[in-house]
Parts: C-alpha cells; structure tokens; sequence
C-alpha cells in the first residue's frame, strides 16, 4: 500500500475510534475522510479481497447477513458493511475498520445500493454481483424500474469478469443483453401447463422482447415466478439453484426444500425464502457443503427493521420496515399469518431517505389488514399521518378508532401500554431509526444496529 493510502487509513481508523468513543459510532464519516485524503483508497484497501457485491431493491441486508453467516461456517475472515451504511463512503468505512485484522484468505460480502454500485465498482471489482430483485422504488431517487437495472448494469460494465448472480423469476433480468456471464436462481415450477396473467397493477410484466405482456405457469409474489411471452417465444432462463418447494411459513420462521435439502431460517415470509435462496447460491459458489449453509441459515439473526424482534415491558415487539409497494405487500402477508392478537402501529415519513414521493402507499393492499378481526388497537404516525390516515380510511379501517401518536417517544408509549402481548410496527426508514433511538435511550436496545 502507498504512503498516501496508509496515511488516509491511519486517519480514518483514528476517527472511527474517536467516533465510537464519544458518540454511538459513525459509518460514513472514516471513509469521507480517508477519500479525501487519497481518493484510491477503496481501492487499496480491496485489492486483498475476494468481493462480493449484493445489490437490488428488496432483501439486500438480509441477503448479506445470511450470506455472512454462511460463509462463515468455512472462511475464518469474512468482512461485511453490517452498519447498514451501503453508499462508498460508508464501505471505505468498513474496509478500513476491517484493514488491521490479518488473514491469508480474505472475502468481503458488501451490501451496495442500486444507484451507488457504479461508483464502487470504479475502485473495487467485484467476482459476484447479486442482484436479489428491482422493483418500483422511491420513484423521486431511482424513476422506473428500467432505470434503477440501468444503474446497476453500468456498475457491471466496470467489472466485465464479475459473475452476474441474479434473480431469474424477475423478468427484467432478461431486458438487457450484458457482457459479463450470468447465473440465475430461482423457484422451480415442474407444471407447465397453467396458463395466466399477472395482476392488473403489476410493474414489469412487459415482455423484453417484442413488448407483449407476459404470461405465467407460476408467481410467487408481484411480478416473480415462471413467465414467458406466447408472442415472441421469450421465458424464464434456466436455473442453476432453485427452491424446490416451500414447506411451512410461520409468523417465525420459513421452512423450505432446496435441490432434495430441507432449510430453515428464523424469519418469516415468502420474500426471505427468495433471499435465503440468494445466499444459498453465493454459499454453493464459494463451495460451501448443504449441511454447513443449513447451519449458517439457521443460525443467522433477525436484522434491525427486518422482523426485528424486541421485549418491551413485557411486549413482544416486531418492527418491519416498509419503502415500496412489493415489499409492503409482503409484510402484510407476513402479518396475515399472526393468529394471537396484536395491536399495530404504521408509521408514514417522507424524508430523502424514505423517498418523498408516499403514492406508493395507494399500492399497498391495507384492505386485508382491515379485514383481519384480531387487530386490537390501530396507532398512526409520521409526518405524513394525514395521508395514511386516509389510505387506511379507504381500505376499510375504522377511522373513528385509529389513534395518532405525535412523536417516537409517544409511539414507544404506546408499545408500553399496548392492551397486547404482540405489538407490530410497519415504519418507513427514517421513522424506524427514530424509534429505534428512542428505544435505545430507554435501554430496550443498543443503539448501534449492527
């Protein structure tokens, strides 16, 4: 490493330690600094590493813990950006924290936002590229899903050798011809004779060929699962690792078979399965054995905001985070399956980081929220409460009986007091990391989310 780089190092490592010493941590600042001082640092610091980049819309960072967890279970050294911080100067962060621990074989698993990975790819290159998915999302910050695969193949242009592991139940993998090779996963679907289409408020389902609307012999959820164009003849690629079926989904946990191994992980619904499957195909990469990426799923730990679990007061609390219309609905489906009574609190923010335009709420199917009879008690928040307020009013919630609470200390409250045992909250980022801190303050949980 060059002079300039070691000096960029050394300064970023001592304000990472100044950080943790008098304040709860800082993910971006090290890695500002170092650039500034040697804009190649990323690239000094990542040389002695095997990479992995995980990118797409949903599932990223538990894509990544899982995939941690698993390789764990064969390599001695795995680096990851666990902060949550997926932008560069957040992953210069994690380079740097990681640049004094010495070990012959390196891997770095690192979470990268759709938008940012062409820049990380300037300085690191990667041997995988994982996209889990690309769905309509923060349409002020990314615009339309052809946008946001555009962003993420011109990251892949820069690392033309990096293998492109991709969802292929998403059709929009099969919208662009690319130069770098590519393995698909998927859910295995044997019947071939079903013949439908996707629902009518489905994004993506417009063939990349010939733009006729595709056709299905199976979804999984939105726009995923077999699909091919009776027009031009275009289909699903084939699949190197695929579920073979789905076993049990509990409010706890998925259970599921693949290639004749069954798995379990200890978070639920559809969505985790897709994203177990992902980490599933990086562990049989890397050579992992079925038995010890068995161990590494099984093991793995609820994330901060992915089904998080907290005792409060006796309360069993579960914070879900919600950014989009796919993965609101498959949170909702994640809540269908609770059958004790619970009390739920829906927290609505427009700040940069959730995206400010909040239309997307109207995707979300809140009616079947309203149609479940063991919701006790319905709490609303966020700076826009006025506009979820309504959302919920349409899809059938009582409004008379919907509570509006005015801060995260008052939702905290709330989760004390809760006339439930079980207490759900569906919060948009930055609603999440101020409830969060407030729990914090209160002691129920470090701070830190990592």
């Amino acid at each position: 490493m060059k002079f300039k780089s070691q000096i960029a190092t050394l300064a970023g490592r001592t304000s990472q330690q100044l950080l943790k010493k008098f304040t709860s941590g800082g993910t971006s600042l090290p890695g500002k600094i170092a650039q500034r001082i040697d804009p190649d640092i990323l690239k000094a610091l990542g040389e002695n590493y095997r990479v992995v980049i995980i990118t797409g819309t949903n599932g990223k960072t538990v894509t990544t813990a899982l995939t941690v967890n698993i390789l764990k279970q064969a390599y001695d050294h795995v680096m990851t950006n666990n902060s949550g911080s997926n932008m560069l100067q957040g992953i210069t962060s994690s380079f740097i924290e990681d640049s004094g621990k010495k070990s012959d074989k390196k891997i770095a698993v690192l979470e990268v936002d759709e938008a940012s990975l062409r820049h990380i790819t300037e300085h690191i290159k990667p041997e995988v590229i994982l996209t889990t998915n690309i769905f309509r999302d923060q349409m002020d910050r990314y615009g339309e899903i052809y946008t946001t695969y555009d962003f993420i193949l011109q990251g892949a242009a820069k690392a033309p050798n990096a293998i492109l592991l991709q969802n292929g139940d998403a059709p929009i993998f099969a919208s662009r011809e690319v130069a770098n090779p590519q393995i698909f996963f998927g859910f295995d679907n044997k019947d071939q004779s079903r013949d439908f289409l996707a629902d009518n408020n489905t994004d993506g389902v417009i063939c990349p060929n010939c733009e006729h609307v595709l056709h299905y012999h199976d979804i999984t959820y939105s726009n995923l699962g077999d699909y091919f164009c009776p027009n031009c003849g275009v289909h699903r690629p084939e699949l190197t690792y695929k579920v073979d079926h789905v076993d049990a989904l509990t409010p706890e946990s998925a259970t599921f078979t693949i290639d004749g191994y069954q798995y379990e992980i200890p978070v639920a619904g559809l969505y985790n399965v897709y994203n177990a499957l992902a980490a599933y195909s990086l562990g049989r990469y890397f050579g992992i054995s079925q038995e010890d990426i068995a161990k590494g799923l099984q093991s793995a730990k609820r994330i901060f905001g992915r089904q998080e679990a907290i005792n409060v007061d006796g309360h069993d609390l579960r914070i879900n985070l919600i950014k989009n219309p796919v993965g609101l609905n498959q949170i909702i489906e994640l809540t269908l399956l609770e059958k004790a009574p619970f009390t739920l609190i829906t927290v609505l923010n427009d700040r940069p980081a959730d995206g400010q335009d909040v239309s997307w709420i109207w995707d979300g199917n809140f009616e079947k929220l309203a149609q479940m009879d063991n919701i006790d008690t319905t709490f609303v928040a966020g700076i826009r409460v006025e506009d979820l307020t309504k959302r919920l009013m349409v899809a059938g919630f009582n409004t008379e009986t919907l509570i509006k609470l005015d801060d995260p200390k008052a939702i905290v409250e709330a989760v004390k007091t809760a006339p439930t045992e079980k207490v759900y909250i569906l919060a948009t980022y930055t609603a999440m990391l101020n409830i969060r801190k407030e729990l914090a303050e209160s002691g129920y949980v470090k701070e830190r989310m990592n």
